[in-house]
This record gives structure tokens, sequence and C-alpha cells, in this order.
């Protein structure tokens, strides 16, 4: 039997769960963790949808759980769709989080919000910055049965981590990041009793019904689990998915300190940005920037309508009496009929009756009444209904409109707004198809040559942004901003 390493006499209940952690390693039995209370409450309210899930896009994280009024404003006006947020872990920065708690939690899930929940707890032996606090401790260094403290320690760290994760209401299947700060790589003993712990962590979590999450720099943990990968494959459990800490600038999931082939596709995201002032809305959060790419990405919701019916096309023309396509007739029909103003068979037949419900829906919303229905019509109708903000990751209904709005074809347009409107249809068809989105705050993101080619004011938000009837050669921009008024549309 091995030997059982000694530990200090301080019991208190995380070296109580170590010392348990120790024997059942030192043995080989299975680790019984004791009923939670609190967990099981959570078990029998959990509604929550996994997190972060299926997600391509971008993401913010900071040290303190924002207010849930900073959180409805930046989910309105900033680029961001994902927020990483620290959950558990004694050497965490920010220990009291008074604005994390289970509702908050359902209600930033129930709102759109990707969560990230992160864990911080021992640090590399090697790591000068800890322990922070008097009562957190540092991975164990020592070597005795191949770092069997360190990896007792991981699995008394998971257990801790996927318990407050339950509490919160955090639903398996959702990722569990673990933080692993920058240490020195070169420290062997270092640099082992750390992958001993991680490998450990990793196993346990996923033993708790979590995906498993990595979080450090790209010069030592990242490089350490990727060595791990190539070097000692089959020895080592390896987190499912990277979060990899490299202030380049650069928003993508890529580094020079690892390949390109582990965890692709979708096991990576990539810190950015380190910690700066950010500024939406008016709400200013201290925040370090990322970009996900994680599980199957960003998924286009279908667009079902009237049993079936497509309603996208390349091009809307004109409708008149006498001349008027069935299949575009039949969009029509269904869209009004999905308003509750037309009662009619979906026939295709441009006939009294879907004239009529035209009419009233001409009225409605403001416009003059006619039997023809123009491009001004189209625009309206097909970028009609509820206005959420879009962004880089979203999808559903509202995506699926704003792409049929820039189907639109304006035979009125002038050759800017063309071009404008030819870019914008390949930048949300040949690098979107209604699986990322464009999005008010993320216009000037665009490469130059994809941006529209309007007047500056209007790429600054303004004057759409003040809710000002757009006009002009800027309508085509227009149409891709949430917070200007859809219709009646002002068509040149």
């Amino acid at each position: 039997m091995a030997r059982i390493l000694a530990l200090p006499l301080l019991w208190s209940p995380t070296l109580r769960r170590l010392a348990a952690a120790l024997l059942a390693l030192a043995i080989g039995a299975p680790l019984l963790v004791a009923a939670n209370p609190t967990t099981a409450i959570a078990a029998e309210r959990r509604t929550n949808v996994v997190t972060p899930g299926d997600f391509t896009g971008y993401g913010f994280d900071q040290c303190l759980a924002p207010t849930q009024k900073s959180m409805d404003v930046w989910l309105k006006k900033s680029p961001f769709l994902a927020a990483g947020i620290y959950i558990s872990g004694d050497s965490r920065a920010c220990r009291s989080q008074p604005n994390l708690t289970p509702t908050w939690i359902s209600t930033q899930l129930a709102n759109g919000w990707k969560l990230l929940p992160i864990a911080l707890g021992p640090q590399a032996s090697c790591q000068p910055r800890f322990p922070r606090y008097k009562d957190d401790f540092k991975i164990s260094a020592i070597t005795t049965n191949s770092y069997a403290t360190a990896r007792a320690q991981g699995v008394v760290e998971a257990d801790k981590n996927a318990t407050d994760a339950a509490a919160l209401g955090i639903s398996p299947g959702s990722t569990l990041w673990y933080d692993l700060e920058a240490f020195d790589l070169k420290n062997t003993n270092c640099r082992e009793s750390a992958l001993a712990f991680v490998s450990s962590w990793v196993s346990r979590i996923k033993e708790r019904g979590f995906v498993s999450g990595f979080y450090s720099s790209a010069s030592s943990g990242i490089k350490m689990i990727d060595d791990a990968r190539i070097s000692r494959p089959g020895q080592f459990a390896l987190p499912q998915q990277i979060w990899i800490a490299r202030w380049d600038g650069v928003a993508n999931t890529s580094t020079t300190y690892i390949g390109e082939d582990g965890w692709r596709p979708g096991g990576r995201m990539k810190q950015y940005l380190g910690g700066h002032n950010e500024t939406w809305g008016g709400v200013t959060i201290n925040i370090d920037s990322n970009y996900l790419d994680l599980g199957a990405g960003s998924q286009p919701t279908p667009d079902s309508h009237c049993g079936g019916l497509k309603m996208g096309f390349w091009k809307y023309q004109p409708l008149a009496p006498g001349a008027a396509r069935r299949s575009r007739v039949k969009v029509v029909q269904c869209a009004l009929s999905e308003q509750g103003i037309y009662a009619g068979q979906i026939s295709g037949s441009y006939d009294s009756a879907t004239m009529a419900a035209v009419a009233a829906w001409q009225a409605k919303n403001k416009f003059a009444a006619s039997t023809t229905f123009t491009s001004a019509h189209w625009v309206s109708l097909l970028a009609g209904g509820s206005r959420p903000t879009l962004k880089v990751g979203s999808t559903g209904d509202a995506v699926h409109r704003l792409q049929r709005s820039l189907d639109l074809d304006d035979d009125h347009a002038q050759q800017c707004e063309y071009q404008a409107l030819c870019l914008l249809q390949v930048k949300a068809y040949g690098y979107l198809d209604g699986q990322r989105q464009l999005t008010t705050t993320l216009i000037q993101y665009f490469p130059p040559e994809l941006r529209p080619c309007c007047r500056p004011p209007v790429l600054q938000g303004s004057p759409v942004a003040a809710g000002r009837q757009p006009k002009g050669d800027c309508h085509v921009s227009a149409l891709i901003l949430s917070s200007c008024p859809l219709h009646p549309w002002e068509v040149p």
C-alpha cells in the first residue's frame, strides 16, 4: 500500500477534504462526496440552459460580477455576448460577489448572455503572487507518489468548484474554467505538480457532469498542456476546452506558443486584450476582451414560417394587381398572417383579400394606401418585428429578418449604396449565414473593405442612433442599426 503523506495539523474543512482525497488516491478507492443540501435544491429548480454551449463571438471577463443594470446596458450596447464570472476558488481576487446569486445567473442566461464560470483556487507552487490570503494555499510541489498531494488537491478543488456552480444554478454540461495564472514553465517541480493538479481537476470535473475548461497564459499553462498532449499522449487528462491568455490584440483563437491542431474545432477561446476600461451605453467596466469559438459555434435556428414556406429570396419585386410573382405573394400573405392581419390561404394569389390585408398593414404602419406593394413596403415588412441588438454570435428570427432585408434590391439606390449593400450581403451570407451577425457597435470593427460607404456620422451612430429618420445614401447602413426606426422607411 502506498505511504500516506503527512498533513498539517490545522484541520480546516478544505484540509479534511484533502485528507480524504489523499486516502482515496492511496488505496485506489473512489472518493465519496457528502450530499450538499444547497446542491440538491439547485438541482430541483434547475431550468437554466447549458453555458456557453455552442458559440462563436465576443466576450468579456472582469473581477466582480456587474450589476443587473450594467449587464442590461451592455447586452444592448456592447459588442459582447459572453461574460466571464468568478464563481469559486479561495484565491480569486474578488471573493465577495454581492451581485452573484442564482437569480443573477438565471436572469443573464434567460436574457441571452453566454456565461463563463471561472474558478481560481490553488496556484502553481512557483507563482510569487500567491497565496493571496492567510487561508488559501498553492499547489503542492512534493514529488512523492507522482505528485499525489497535488493530484489530491485537484480532486478537492474540482468538488468545491462543481458544488459552487450547482448552488448558483449552473447546469451540468456547462463549461467550468480553471484559472491557473502564469508561472515559470522551466521550473520542473512547479510545472509537473501543476500538470498533475490540472489533470486530476479535469477528471473530477467531468465526473461531476461539467465540461472541463482551462485558462492560462499562452506561454506557461497553455503551453504546458499542449506539450503534454504532443509529447506524452494519454498520460494526463487534458481539458476539453482551453482559454488562451495572449494579449496580442488579435481577436482569434491562435497563438504562436502552441500549434493550430490542438483543441480544434470548437475547443478554444482567447483573451486577446488585458485589463482596460470600456464604456458602452454610459456604463464603464474594467474588463479583459475575449474571442470565443466553442462547441459547434453559433448555429442558425430554422427559419420556419407558415408550414415551412420559403421566405428568403435574393430579390423581392414590387407586387401589383396582374403583376405579382406567386412566391413573393406567399411571403406577404405569410408575414401578414403571422401579424394577425391576413386570415386567408397562403395561395400566392394577389387577390382582393390579400390587397385588403395589405391596405390594413399600410395604414397600421403609416404608409399611404396603395394596391402596389413597393420596395419601401418590402423593407418595412421584412425588417419589422422585435428589435433586439444583434451581435456576432446572435441567432434566431431577428437574424433571419435582417438577412432578408439585406437582400432587398433597390433600383433607385446610388452606386455607393449598391456597393455597400453587396458588401453587407457578402458579410451576412458568406461569413455569417445565420450563425453570426452584424451589430450596431461592430460596424467600426469591420475591415475598411467591408465598411459601408456612407457618411462617417452614420458609422458613429448618428443621426440614426439618435432615432431620427434615416435618409438618402445611408439607408442601407441604417438597416443594421437596431436603434433606428425600421418603418416607415424612406427610400430615395
